[in-house]
C-alpha cells in the first residue's frame, strides 16, 4: 500500500458514501442510504431482522442501484433504539419494529414521502420540516471525536474508514515523523488516559520509548467491566480501525512490533468486528510487514477476557494475556519498563486510542483547544439510570453535570427530582445535586469525592437509597476482588457486612465511624487500583448523604423506601374503601378487615412484598 493507492480508495469510497453527507434539503434525490444501527442495544431489539427486511424489500422493489442498506455502529441515542436513519434527508426513525419496514420502503424509498409518524419527535418541526440531528437537544452540545465514525460508516468495510481519513495519520507518522515527533505531539495535545486515573498518554509513551529492549508490546484494554459502562464496546463495534491505526502509531513510536487487544468475551459483536478489521488491515497492507513501504512491521492479535473486573487493572491484564490467573503485580517496576512477558509495554484503553489519529492529523493545538486547563479534549459517557435519554454522549471536558443530565439527557423521567450521579463505577463516587454545576474533568471530580473512571454515568432520583447504592457497588467489588491482598479481600467483605447492618437497621452510630476508618485502611494498603478505590462509593455517600445513614441507624427508617427490612406498609383509613382487593392479593394473609371498612396490616406477618400497593387502586397504602 502506498499513498496513491490509499487516496484512490478514499475517493472511491467517498463517492459511494455520498448520500450520507448530501444536503438533506435537495429535491433531486437520486440515491439514498439506509443506515441500521448494529450496536449491541439495537441488535437486541431485532435490528438484524430490520436490516434483512430492508435489504429484501429494496431488492424486491428493484431499488438496489439507488438505495444502499448498511449496518453501522451505535448512533448514541440508545433510548430510541432500534434506530434507522435514511440519507440524504437525515430522517431519524426511532424504536423501529420489523413491521414498520414495508411502509417506510413503500412511502419513503419509493414515493419520496418521509413517514413522519415513526420519526424521532424532536426532529420534526411544527412546519413539518425535518430538523438536522445536530440541532436536537441530545446532539447539539456534543462534539464527537472518539465517536466520529460510529453510526456513520460500515464498521466491517475498511474502505469506508479510509474514506473518513482512515490510515492517513499512520502514513504521516511512518513516512514523515520520528518517534520523538509523535511523543511531542501527543504530549502537547494534553491527551490523558480515558480508562481510569487519567495518566498523560504522551508521558507513558515516552517512558516506554526510552526503555531499551529488543522486544516491546502495545496493548489495548477493552475489558470495560464497570456496571453501566459501554463506551469502549460501542467504539469497537462502530469504528474498530480507529483503534488498530492508533495502536500501530503507538508501536512505531515506542519500537514495538506486536500488539494485543484484550477484550471481554461478553462482547461478541465487538470481537467479531475487531477480527474482521484486523484481517482487512492485513490484506490492505496497513498492518503487517513493511507498512507503507517502510521497515516498520506491526501485527495485532485479539485476546479474550473471561469477565474478571480486576483484569481491567493493567498488570492483571498482562498476567491474564500471559496465560495465568488475572492478579495484579506490585509496581514498580511499571509496565513501561517491565510489562507483558517482562518487556517494556504500553497499555491504553479503547477511547484513548480513538483520539490518537485525529490528533496526528489535526494537530496538538486542535485537541488542546477543547476542554479545561488540565483535562483536554472530549470525554465519552455512558448515560444510564433514571434519565430520559439513555445512551452514549461525547462532550468537551468541562461540561457540567447539569448540562449532561438536563439538556443532553432530557432530565429525570416521571417528574422526579435529581438526587445524585455515580461516575467512575465501583471506583468512583456519587455527585449530589448541589454539585451539578461543577465542570466535569479529572481534577474536579476527584475534588468532590468521585473520579472520571472509564466514563459510566449513572443517574439516580429521589427514589434511590444512597446507602443501598453504596452497598450495591461494594457487593460487586467483593465478588470481583481477586483475593491476592488482604486489605481488599477481607476489608471489602467487612465493609459490605457493615453496610448490610445499616440497611437491616441493626447498626449503631459508632459503626459509621468504624466504616470510615476501614475505608481509609483499604485505600492505603490495597495492592492495586481495584482495592484502592473500592471505598469511594461508601465515602462519597457518607460525605454527601450522611443524613440517610443516620435515618437508617437512629430512626430505623429508609427515607427512599428501598431497604426492605426497614419498610413498614400502612393502610390509610381515610383512603381505604374496604374493597378487600389487597387482602385477597396478600400471599401471607397479613391484611384483614370487613367489606367497605378500612383494613389493617398485621406487621408481624407482613413480608414486605409490595403486592398490596400494586393492587390498591385508591392509593390507600404507603410504605416508609
Amino acid at each position: 500500500m502506498n499513498i496513491n493507492e490509499l487516496n484512490e480508495i478514499k475517493a472511491r469510497a467517498l463517492a459511494s458514501m455520498g448520500p450520507r453527507v448530501a444536503d438533506h434539503t435537495k429535491k433531486d434525490i437520486t440515491e439514498r442510504t439506509v443506515l441500521v444501527c448494529g450496536g449491541t442495544g439495537c441488535t437486541s431489539g431485532k435490528s438484524r431482522v430490520i436490516l434483512k427486511e430492508f435489504k429484501d424489500l429494496v431488492a424486491e422493489k428493484g431499488l438496489g442501484d439507488k438505495v444502499h442498506v448498511i449496518m453501522t455502529g451505535c448512533f448514541g441515542l440508545c433510548a430510541l433504539g432500534p434506530v434507522v436513519i435514511v440519507y440524504p434527508e437525515g430522517a431519524f426513525y426511532s424504536q423501529v419494529q420489523p413491521e414498520y419496514v414495508e411502509e417506510i420502503v413503500n412511502e419513503h424509498l419509493v414515493n419520496n414521502n418521509v413517514v413522519k409518524k415513526y420519526l424521532y419527535k424532536e426532529t420534526v418541526q411544527e412546519d413539518g420540516v425535518i430538523k438536522a440531528l445536530n440541532e436536537t437537544s441530545f446532539y447539539k452540545k456534543q462534539n464527537r471525536v472518539a465517536l466520529r465514525n460510529c453510526g456513520v460508516i460500515d464498521p466491517e468495510n475498511v474502505e469506508e474508514y479510509i474514506a473518513r481519513d482512515g490510515y492517513q495519520a499512520l502514513y504521516k507518522v511512518v513516512t514523515s515523523m520520528t518517534p520523538d515527533d509523535v511523543v511531542n505531539t501527543i504530549t502537547a495535545s494534553g491527551l490523558r488516559g480515558r480508562g481510569g486515573a487519567g495518566f498523560p498518554t504522551g508521558r507513558k509513551w515516552m517512558f516506554a520509548k526510552a526503555s531499551k529492549a529488543e522486544k516491546k508490546y502495545v496493548l489495548c484494554n477493552a475489558d470495560e467491566g464497570d456496571p453501566g459502562a459501554f463506551m469502549d464496546r460501542s467504539v469497537l463495534e462502530g469504528d474498530p480501525h480507529a483503534v488498530i491505526e492508533a495502536m500501530a502509531i503507538a508501536a512505531y513510536t515506542i519500537g514495538a512490533d506486536q500488539g494485543y487487544i484484550y477484550v471481554r468475551a461478553e462482547y461478541p459483536i465487538a470481537v467479531q468486528r475487531l477480527k474482521i478489521a484486523i484481517k482487512q488491515a492485513k490484506e490492505y497492507g496497513l498492518i503487517g510487514k513493511n507498512i507503507f513501504g517502510s521497515s516498520f512491521n506491526f501485527d495485532i492479535d485479539v485476546r479474550l477476557g473471561a469477565g474478571a473486573f480486576v483484569c481491567g487493572e493493567e498488570t492483571a491484564l498482562m498476567v491474564s494475556i500471559e496465560g495465568n490467573r488475572g492478579e495484579p503485580r506490585p509496581r514498580p517496576p511499571f509496565p513501561a519498563v517491565k510489562g507483558l512477558f517482562g518487556v517494556p509495554t504500553i497499555l491504553n484503553n479503547v477511547e484513548t486510542y480513538a483520539n490518537v489519529a485525529q490528533i496526528i492529523l489535526k494537530g496538538a493545538d486542535w485537541f488542546a483547544s477543547m476542554g479545561t486547563e488540565k483535562s483536554k479534549g472530549t470525554k465519552v459517557f455512558a448515560l444510564g439510570g433514571k434519565i430520559t435519554n439513555t445512551g452514549l454522549v461525547e462532550v468537551p471536558m468541562g461540561t457540567t453535570l447539569r448540562e449532561i443530565v438536563e439538556e443532553i439527557g432530557g432530565g429525570i423521567p416521571n417528574g422526579k427530582k435529581f438526587k445524585a450521579a455515580q461516575t467512575g463505577g465501583p471506583s468512583g463516587g456519587c455527585i449530589p445535586a448541589d454539585k451539578m454545576d461543577v465542570q466535569i474533568d479529572y481534577d474536579n471530580l476527584i475534588a468532590i469525592g468521585s473520579m472520571m473512571g472509564s466514563g459510566g454515568l449513572i443517574v439516580m432520583d429521589e427514589d434511590n437509597c444512597m446507602v443501598d447504592i453504596a452497598k450495591f457497588f461494594l457487593e460487586f467489588i467483593v465478588d470481583e476482588s481477586c483475593g491476592k491482598c488482604t486489605p481488599c479481600r477481607i476489608g471489602t467483605k467487612r465493609l459490605y457486612e457493615m453496610l448490610t447492618k445499616v440497611t437491616n437497621g441493626t447498626a449503631e452510630l459508632e459503626d459509621l465511624d468504624k466504616m470510615e476508618e476501614l475505608c481509609q485502611y483499604i485505600k492505603d494498603n490495597s495492592l492495586c487500583g481495584l482495592g484502592q478505590t473500592a471505598p469511594n462509593p461508601v465515602l462519597s455517600t457518607l460525605r454527601n448523604f450522611r443524613d440517610e445513614y443516620i435515618a437508617h441507624v437512629v430512626d430505623k427508617r429508609c427515607p427512599a423506601g428501598v431497604c426492605k427490612n426497614l419498610l413498614k406498609y400502612n393502610i390509610m383509613p381515610d383512603k381505604c374503601r374496604g374493597c378487600t382487593a389487597c387482602a385477597r392479593k396478600c400471599p401471607v394473609g397479613a391484611i384483614s378487615g370487613t367489606v367497605k371498612e378500612p383494613h389493617v396490616i398485621d406487621q408481624s406477618k407482613c413480608i414486605k412484598c409490595g403486592a398490596c400497593i400494586a393492587t390498591c387502586k385508591f392509593g390507600a397504602i404507603n410504605k416508609g
